[in-house]
């Protein structure tokens, strides 16, 4: 196996606390399902912070998609270990998930206790409309990046619409 702090982009050595507040950050407020979760990584990690390469990015966020699972926390997790190890990995992929899971508990509990007042329900209401642009975004961000020329393009486009508007034959 590769050695993990080769991977890194050298531009920034990263301390496991820097990483600790950045993971749970990241798990506060990620939203927006796995597009707008990796759109929040990419922004951070590759834009932001320069702590991994565009490269080593797309690279693990292939590598991520082929696995079956949650591709947004295998990537945190796997960012998590080329930067720290096993240490690393855990730790990512442990603030990844927990805060967000609190989250949905406490509004699933404003939910079933406040839903049917009028202002709670508006409230609850009106994210959808945010989240679905963050999602939108993100998905084009990502998209431009990794979608090199027309033939990628027009692939992921009747992709696209056959996942909106065509029965799959297995549903």
């Amino acid at each position: 196996m590769t050695n993990p702090e080769r991977l890194i982009d050298p531009l920034q050595q990263v301390s496991i606390r820097q990483a600790f507040w950045y993971w749970l950050k990241l798990g506060f407020i990620s939203f927006g399902g796995p597009a707008g979760q990796i759109a929040i990584m990419h922004q951070d990690l590759v834009e932001k912070k320069r702590w991994i390469s565009e490269r080593r990015y797309l690279h693990a966020l292939n590598y991520c998609m082929i696995l079956p699972g949650p591709e947004a926390q295998q990537l945190a997790t796997y960012i998590g270990w080329l930067m720290h190890g096993s240490v690393g990995g855990v730790m990512a992929g442990g603030l990844f998930v927990l805060p967000s899971l609190l989250i949905l508990i406490g509004l699933s509990w404003v939910y079933m206790a406040y839903g049917q007042v009028p202002a709670v329900a508006g409230i609850l209401y009106g994210i959808k409309p945010a989240v679905t642009a963050i999602v939108l975004f993100a998905a084009y961000r990502i998209g431009s990046r990794a979608l090199k020329n027309w033939l990628l393009w027009v692939m992921a486009g009747l992709a696209g619409f056959l996942l909106v508007f065509i029965k799959p034959w297995w549903a």
